[in-house]
């Protein structure tokens, strides 16, 4: 059995395996110690259970990578919709910092928005069509939580936190699904970065102006979301985790690592209920 040439083909269809595998050298020196402990016929049933660990939980490409990036579309399309109207909005932003900052973080938006439509279709897919917004959380009824938003600085900041800081875990949550997905993990991943910069910006224009309650920072603390309304509690529930593949960071190795230093230092992904739960309630049915 040529290792070698069975892991260059696996490779060929997820460049990340050896990220699953620990590594190219580690894996086939374990596979070989194991595979020469046993029968010549057992031997694929090992290969088969190594494998199977390695990508367990995982979909296939064509089942998923679509799907995937629909989703993604329609947190993007939310996103720039809500910063092109905040734009356009008279009087509610002003020139200024705070206005050119929104129309940068406008841009990149829209400009996800193009790449994700374009990649969707390379990969033969369709694009999700935009669904028709309620900003106001309502789900379509225009009574949300969030109502007037247009027309509050400090309201249109806090729901603009929200979406950034949710965008963040929600792409976290799903690229881990994206095997073998080459440049469009690589993709997804650039833009999950760039929605954290957006977060930690839109937090500190937040606690300069002095509308962070509790003196919001550029991370999230425990499950604080630093916005005066429970409204965007189901946002950061889970943030508050502690404990990383099964080590807790509190107090590790006798360092003075505290509860909100554990929990500020590792961010915790969405699962794709839990977004769309928070998603649909600004989405006209």
């Amino acid at each position: 059995m040529n290792l070698d040439n069975i892991f260059n083909e696996i490779e060929k269809v997820d460049p990340e395996v050896y990220g699953r595998l620990d590594s190219r050298r580690a894996a086939m020196k374990s596979f070989a110690r194991t595979s020469g402990k046993m029968a010549l016929a057992a031997v694929p049933l090992a290969f088969g259970s190594m494998l199977q660990k390695a990508y367990a939980g995982t979909r296939s490409v064509s089942d998923s990578v679509v799907e995937i990036l629909n989703y993604a579309l329609t947190l993007e399309f939310l996103e720039a919709e809500f910063y092109n109207t905040g734009l356009m909005t008279t009087g509610l932003l002003a020139p200024g910092d705070v206005r050119s900052g929104i129309e940068i973080i406008a841009k990149h938006e829209n400009a996800h928005v193009k790449y994700l439509q374009t990649t969707i279709m390379k990969l033969g897919g369709t694009p999700t069509p935009k669904p028709t917004f309620d900003f106001s959380g309502g789900s379509g009824s225009g009574n949300g939580p969030f109502k007037g938003l247009f027309n509050s600085l400090d309201l249109f900041l806090s729901v603009a936190q929200t979406f950034e800081d949710t965008g963040v875990r929600a792409y976290k949550g799903r690229a881990m699904e994206i095997v073998g997905g080459g440049d469009v993990l690589t993709a997804a991943l650039q833009i999950h970065s760039v929605e954290a910069r957006h977060a930690a910006y839109l937090r500190e224009i937040r606690k300069t102006l002095g509308s962070g309650i509790g003196n919001v920072k550029p991370w999230i603390t425990g499950n604080i979301s630093g916005i005066n309304s429970q409204a965007v509690q189901p946002n950061y529930n889970g943030e508050d985790v502690t404990t990383q593949s099964g080590i807790n960071i509190v107090g590790i190795n006798g360092f003075p690592i505290s509860f909100n230093a554990a929990t500020e230092a590792f961010d915790e992904p969405l699962s794709k209920a839990d977004v769309l739960a928070i998603v649909t309630l600004f989405i006209k049915p």
